[in-house]
């Protein structure tokens, strides 16, 4: 496999082969949840798989499932989710994730907290000494007093940027909130930063997602690599 693109299908569609008839799975959010979604339509479209629900982590996620044909419920229904399949945009060696590119950072971490099995599903690209070094973090924000946390997160030594729509305004969540993107470097100590994060009443929710990853599958050069928390080993 040679390009980026070859690396995301060939990992998404490894972990897709995992989901199992009668499950209930997330569907997350991105490029690369798109690919597994598509896969977990084909093997419903031909019988392989059945009974499938989909709990979609964002709008627009319940309604490119619809088109495709995968059946859907919500977490009041099914609160406890069996596998769910999501994509990250940046990762360390410890599991720990930087999400949020999309803007669906809320609903996913509910959807993550929810799952017996969270699999992160990245192409070569993602992996990175510490998380921080390569993306911003987002964190949204309610629109009320967002001044407020914005400099709140300068405090911290993010260089803070509003997240902007195709149209110029500012870009607003499913769940009507905003996203400040915030670049802070290397962040050595993710859990500290969390905390802190967590005490703001403004600060709705942000881009760390840690301890929930059980599984990390790698799309490169090489094929596709499996990781998991529990072994630190690799399987294909």
């Amino acid at each position: 496999m040679t390009s980026p693109e070859a690396w995301k299908r060939a990992a998404a569609e490894h972990a897709a082969d995992w989901v199992r008839s009668g499950m209930v799975v997330g569907l997350g959010a991105g490029s690369t949840a798109e690919l597994a979604l598509r896969r977990i339509a084909s093997l419903l479209a031909r019988g392989a798989l059945s009974d499938i629900l989909g709990v979609p982590c964002s709008r627009a996620v319940g309604e490119a499932a619809a088109r495709l044909g995968v059946p859907l419920t919500t977490l009041e229904a099914h609160p406890v989710i069996d596998l769910t399949i999501d994509g990250a945009d940046e990762v360390d060696a410890s599991f720990a994730l930087v999400k949020g590119a999309g803007g669906a950072l809320l609903h996913e971490k509910i959807v993550a907290q929810a799952s017996r099995r969270e699999v992160i599903v990245v192409d070569a690209s993602k992996p990175s000494p510490c998380i921080g070094t390569r993306c911003a973090l987002p964190v949204e924000v309610v629109p009320f007093g967002w001044r407020t946390e914005a400099l709140f997160l300068e405090s911290l030594g993010a260089r803070v940027q509003v997240r902007a729509a195709a149209s110029g305004a500012p870009f607003r969540t499913d769940e009507d909130n905003m996203i400040l993107d915030c670049e802070l470097g290397p962040i050595r100590a993710p859990h500290e930063l969390s905390r802190r994060l967590a005490e703001r009443a403004g600060i709705v929710e942000h881009g760390l997602f840690l301890d929930l990853a059980t599984d990390l599958v790698i799309g490169g050069a090489d094929g596709v690599r499996h990781l998991t928390r529990a072994d630190e080993g690799a399987r294909t």
